[in-house]
């Protein structure tokens, strides 16, 4: 006795299946070795258009985080705490990482795979990506700043300052 549940492929009958319009949608035109010449040449600019926006994308990317990280610098609190100072020391950190890893970042939108590390490829996206991780590191320092660990105020440098010579005075 055969079991209900196996299916012979082999026993099946394909000639009634042959038969069948195709779905809609399904275009059985091949390629043709006759294509023309403009279509390598669209194609290749699209490419180069698509990875021009992708870097685009890339090199704005930390202006697009800013706003959370303000969110959490906000919720974090005003004090001296240590969660506080992992967003912070997080913040301050992350630019210079990006930053010493701006041209591996951008590699993979290089139009020429030999010009990677050249500063000349991409110039506008990567000074965006500069500007971008800029303004981040300068939200971590006003951070630093309201939460009173940047030195701003005269107070703060009394230890540098000297005193003067007391003027004396002789009530005799």
């Amino acid at each position: 006795m055969a079991n209900c549940f196996n299916l012979e492929y082999a026993s099946l009958d394909h000639s009634k299946w042959r038969n069948l319009p195709p779905p809609p949608g399904f275009s059985s035109f091949a390629p043709s070795s006759k294509a023309p010449a403009k279509a390598p040449t669209a194609a290749t600019s699209s490419y180069a258009s698509l990875k021009d926006k992708r870097a685009w994308d890339l090199a704005i990317s930390p202006a697009k985080s800013l706003p959370m990280q303000a969110f959490m610098l906000y919720m974090s609190g005003g004090g001296v705490q240590i969660f506080s100072l992992g967003i912070v020391f997080m913040l301050l950190l992350s630019p210079f990482k990006n930053i010493a890893g701006m041209n591996a970042a951008f590699a993979p939108f290089a139009p020429t795979p030999a010009s990677i590390k050249s500063l000349k490829v991409l110039p506008l996206q990567k000074i965006a990506y500069i500007a971008c991780n800029l303004l981040t590191l300068a939200v971590g320092l006003w951070k630093c700043r309201s939460m009173g660990l940047l030195p701003t105020g005269t107070g703060d440098w009394l230890a540098f300052e000297s005193r003067a010579m007391a003027p004396e005075l002789s009530l005799l």
